[in-house]
């Protein structure tokens, strides 16, 4: 391979993979890396000093994110030693690289490759794991990559994955060919690489158990018996519907603009403000009747529905922004005025307040179903948990409307009485 001009590192860490792009003559170096904290021990320890060559740009970045908002062409594309083992909070078993290894990922690295660039990625991989990644390479490109194997390394295998724009591997003596338990390559929807099987692993299982179970007995003594619960069981239904929307948005914006410290933030910012909005709007506006709030928000997950995420990244970023805030936070918005509506009327707030966090744990729970369905199903199932509550709430809705009405009447009714006496 002649010297490649211009060089993009996913994965830099402290530029090892940079120096050695320098030391092949690259004219430009773009470094990516999530974590300041190695980037700045190899900017003030690495011996050769990558990072301080001024043919080096340095991102401080999620990849994938780097990835959808770049427009230059490279050279060389190299998915570097990106297994960080961190977990995103609130996002079942995302982990930070996640989205780096789907096939959406690696066509867009191919979108940004000259006509004669190269695409690798190495690490020290379980062997079904390889046969995973290659085999996503392989539907990208239509080809399979070429395989470098080296010895095994406690169980895994180092080897490098490496295939030209054009699907060809020049001079490769070690094509990967499929095997009869090749893994399905993971996708934005599903993103989990690591995921030997289309399930929830029994460990999760028992673990999630436990936690239901611990939730039921501190629910149980703060609010008292479960079945002074009953009568609130649509606010059951929405506790574990909302904390299923807000798994979904928190995995969205994670996929549209990185898995970030600062994109969780602003999204956890972004639906608190959600809800104080709907406070405040449902103690300043007259809000319409229930069935109405309901079915707004039905169609705005409908939207949601139909909205998929690829087709925002496609947006130029201002865009994308406001196009995702729409998309993720209006249903958030109409679910906050459903729950505060239902939630005015109710006559014991602990008890009802209660089975509203109860529901929020078990929703919690509901959510590592998209290790198995992914994540856009997760909207059905809210949409199914709002239609539950819908339905199990409506005799008290229409109670209540009735007392509203009746209190209304009294009202007006004294007012006549008072004009008749003067």
């Amino acid at each position: 391979m002649s010297a490649p001009d211009d060089v993009l590192v996913i994965g830099a860490g402290t530029g090892n993979d940079v120096s050695v792009a320098l030391a092949r003559d690259a004219k430009r170096v773009d470094a990516v890396e999530i974590d300041p904290v190695l980037q700045r021990l190899g900017r003030d320890h690495h011996p050769e000093n990558p990072y301080q060559d001024p043919r080096v740009s340095v991102h401080i970045d999620d990849g994938r994110a780097f990835l959808e908002r770049t427009n230059r062409r490279y050279d060389l594309i190299v998915l570097a030693l990106t297994d960080s083992a961190t977990i995103v909070t609130g996002q079942s078993a995302l982990r930070l690289e996640n989205y780096l290894f789907t096939t959406e990922a690696l066509a867009r690295a191919r979108s940004l490759l000259e006509p004669g660039g190269t695409f690798a990625m190495y690490n020290y991989y379980e062997p079904w794991l390889l046969d995973r990644y290659a085999n996503s390479l392989t539907t990208v490109y239509g080809a399979p990559p070429c395989a470098q194997v080296g010895g095994p390394t406690g169980g895994r295998l180092q080897a490098v994955l490496s295939i030209r724009a054009d699907a060809t591997t020049p001079g490769c003596a070690t094509p990967w060919r499929a095997g009869p338990g090749t893994l399905a390559p993971a996708s934005d929807d599903r993103p989990f690489p690591y995921l030997v099987e289309r399930s929830i692993p029994r460990f999760y299982l028992w673990m999630l158990g436990l936690i239901l179970l611990a939730s039921v007995l501190l629910v149980r003594l703060t609010s008292g018996p479960l079945r002074t619960m009953r009568p609130y069981l649509d606010l059951a239904f929405m506790g574990a519907a909302f904390l299923l929307l807000e798994t979904k948005n928190v995995v969205q914006f994670a996929l549209l603009f990185g898995t970030t410290w600062f994109v969780n933030a602003a999204v956890f910012a972004g639906i608190l403000l959600s809800v104080l909005a709907a406070i405040e709007v449902a103690r300043r506006v007259r809000l319409p009747r229930p069935w109405l709030l309901y079915l707004a928000l039905l169609a705005a997950l409908a939207l949601a529905w139909a909205v998929p995420p690829a087709a925002l990244l496609d947006l130029p970023v201002p865009l994308r922004f406001l196009a995702g805030v729409a998309v993720a936070f209006t249903p958030i918005f109409l679910a906050n005025l459903v729950f505060a509506q239902r939630f005015r009327d109710v006559g014991a707030s602990t008890v009802a307040f209660g089975a509203n966090l109860l529901g929020a744990m078990v929703g919690g729970v509901l959510e590592y179903l998209a290790l198995v369905t992914g994540y856009r199903f997760l909207l059905v199932l809210v949409a199914m948990l709002y239609g539950l509550a819908f339905l199990t709430g409506r005799r008290h809705i229409a109670t209540a409307l009735l007392e509203r009405r009746g209190r209304g009447l009294r009202r007006r009714g004294r007012g006549r009485t008072v004009r008749l006496r003067r």
